[in-house]
């Protein structure tokens, strides 16, 4: 990643009731675990691309953001509980995922997901049998694993991507499959201990904002103001602060 500055959240009392007016909190759940689209900083506080592009969408609507660090597997059912009104933690808009909440206009387009080896190792990825594959629970690289490659192979997952990569370190796995987006810092931090391998997949439709389906302007209001960064480059901007490779609009 590129920059690793926390640009800090704007907090207030005041509950989100479902409109989208002037100086109302909107309480948004990240994951904290995930760079560069969000993480925690040294001073402890959350950082990241979605957290700098949360900050400017509540600046731009007049609404003021409160970050919530959530685990990853429990972001859709406490959402839906009520516990925070919109997750933003690279989440991928999909159609099973669809069915239960609904999303915002992507905000990084789709990035393919990749494999991850050890060094030295190879692999057929045409013809995988008897290898343990690994990706973080409830994420669309585990869907992919599960509804296409566990036939004859064993596939392992994970609360974190961290948690994949450093069993694959240590020899549990053989592959980990991962959001491209998300690789580059990862290898570069095993110095060369992990290298990509096999084919690049594309799934989902990009990354969005999740909402409940009953929250229409809140859906709307950030949708609008997402569409105007597209307009205007900042997006793409604040993209290519935060990625070394990015994927632009």
């Amino acid at each position: 990643m590129k920059r690793l500055l926390f640009a800090a959240a704007t907090l207030s009392m005041a509950a989100f009731t479902g409109s989208a007016s002037a100086q109302q909190t909107v309480r948004i759940a990240t994951e904290g675990a995930y760079a560069p689209y969000n993480f925690i900083n040294e001073a402890g506080q959350p950082a990241g691309f979605e957290i700098d592009l949360g900050n400017e969408i509540c600046l731009r609507a007049e609404l003021a953001c409160e970050f919530v660090i959530t685990a990853w597997d429990s972001m859709i059912p406490n959402l839906l509980a009520g516990n925070y009104d919109l997750i933003m933690a690279g989440m991928s808009i999909t159609e099973e995922r669809l069915q239960t909440i609904d999303f915002t206009d992507d905000y990084y387009p789709p990035d393919p997901a990749v494999f991850v080896i050890r060094t030295g190792t190879a692999f057929d990825f045409d013809a995988l049998a008897g290898v343990r594959l690994g990706a973080q629970t409830a994420t669309i690289q585990a869907g992919y694993l599960q509804d296409t490659l566990a036939t004859g192979n064993t596939v392992v997952l994970f609360d974190t991507f961290e948690g994949a990569v450093n069993d694959l370190l240590a020899g549990n796995l053989d592959i980990v499959m991962i959001d491209g987006g998300f690789v580059a810092p990862i290898i570069e931090a095993t110095g060369g201990a992990l290298v990509l391998a096999g084919p690049e997949v594309t799934l989902g439709g990009g990354v969005g904002a999740g909402v409940r389906k009953e929250d229409t302007e809140l859906r709307d209001t950030f949708t609008r103001i997402i569409a105007e960064m597209k307009a205007d480059g900042s997006l793409n901007a604040l993209i290519a602060e935060w990625f070394d490779d990015p994927m632009l609009f």
